[in-house]
């Protein structure tokens, strides 16, 4: 009997695709569960005027877990042009439903790890002396999922009591002379509670599994207040961990370092959008975005999600071609939250293995161009790639 209840959404694009490869490699290792379908996505915003309806919200809070695929999102005016017209200009707009799943649940931990596999033709090389060498990429990155710039607080034209109160600060005297009309506003909020939870969560992390620093990558020296509030609960919380070293990056230098000595970096903690740009350029180190995956973790809710976006020309293809490694893992994320670390180190290494004997490579990781006629070239479907894998298993 199933132990489990665990509710799919597939979304859009290749979501469709690569997550149902991800249910074949969880029943093949033995995990045991009822999954519940749910609508997101493009197509539930056009003909209904929400990508996330109230009923994925409900299915969420009756049973706790999410396996998601991916969604397509536009700009406001693009979205707006898409909608039924029976539905233009009744006062929707459009929010990205994974943004609101995290808010609604107070998802507030985004956990990617980044992680190199041996053999992986996609993995970073560096020069070294008249050779080059290829470092062993081990980092994980916790983004603070619910606040920051993707908190939502936003205006084009602020309404003139927000202006009233953003006027109130010296440094608006620049753009006394902007009409509203003229002006956009997007808020970067942090709460101290929400700092305090992730660098927490963070700082154990790093000593249940081995790692032997937790890295602080903001901007205190320009982003002062948001940034500072990090830096300052990070310092509070390494107080109850003296054996992981607390280490402290700016954005922007840390995009330089990325390629200069990733595998000194062990736990990483960021704001929403920092977070978002480090986590896809260790990403980029390991294999890309095809080996990206994510949990969104609240403390009575979880979603797991590959970081790969729906790419719909791919979903067009007759046979699919794109990695389903991303939301396999992402699976795995699943199974170590519901206490199946056993099964999630089984797929893991079933994954290692087939990636170490080069055999079988999707189309990235051959370094082609993503056409429909790189199977005939040599690279495995979406389903050859599952199948080796399951093979393993």
């Amino acid at each position: 009997m199933s132990q489990h209840t665990i509710v799919t959404m597939p979304g859009d694009g290749i979501g469709k695709i690569v997550l149902p490869e991800a249910l074949r490699v969880l029943d093949e290792v033995g995990f045991r569960a009822e999954y519940v379908h749910a609508d997101i996505g493009w197509e539930f915003w056009c003909r209904e005027g929400n990508a996330l309806p109230r009923r994925t919200l409900d299915l969420l809070t009756e049973h706790r877990v999410g396996l998601f695929g991916a969604i397509t999102s536009k700009p406001k005016e693009e979205a707006a042009a898409e909608l039924a017209p029976e539905l233009r200009g009744k006062g929707h707009v459009y929010y990205s439903p994974i943004v609101g799943l995290r808010q609604h649940f107070d998802l507030q931990l985004c956990i990617r790890p980044c992680r190199t596999f041996p053999g992986n033709p996609l993995n970073f090389i560096r020069r070294r002396g008249e050779g080059f060498e290829e470092p062993e990429v081990d980092v994980v990155i916790f983004r603070q999922n619910t606040q920051g710039l993707y908190s939502g607080v936003e205006w084009t034209n602020p309404p003139d009591e927000v202006r009233r109160a953003l006027e109130t600060h010296p440094k608006m005297a620049a753009y006394r002379d902007v009409p509203s009309e003229d002006l956009a506003v997007s808020c970067r909020i942090f709460t101290r509670d929400a700092c305090l939870t992730i660098c927490r969560a963070a700082f154990e992390y790093a000593e249940k599994h081995g790692y032997r620093s937790v890295t602080i990558c903001e901007k205190p020296n320009v982003i002062r207040e948001t940034s500072g509030m990090m830096g300052a609960a990070a310092r509070e919380v390494k107080a109850d961990h003296p054996d992981i070293d607390l280490w402290f990056t700016n954005i922007d230098a840390q995009m330089m370092w990325l390629t200069k000595n990733p595998e000194d970096y062990g736990v990483m903690v960021a704001g929403n959008m920092f977070g978002d740009i480090i986590s896809d350029g260790f990403a980029g180190l390991t294999g890309g975005l095809g080996f990206a995956c994510s949990a969104n973790v609240g403390r009575d809710c979880a979603v797991f999600e590959p970081t790969h976006g729906s790419a719909p020309k791919y979903a067009s293809y007759a046979t699919s071609i794109v990695n389903p490694i991303a939301m396999i893992l992402s699976a795995c994320l699943m199974l170590d939250h519901l206490d199946e670390s056993d099964k999630a180190a089984a797929v893991r290494k079933a994954i290692a293995e087939v990636i170490a004997e080069g055999k079988v490579r999707t189309y990235d990781m051959m370094k082609m161009t993503g056409r429909p006629d790189v199977l005939e070239r040599g690279a495995a479907s979406t389903k050859q790639m599952t199948d080796a894998i399951i093979e393993r298993l």
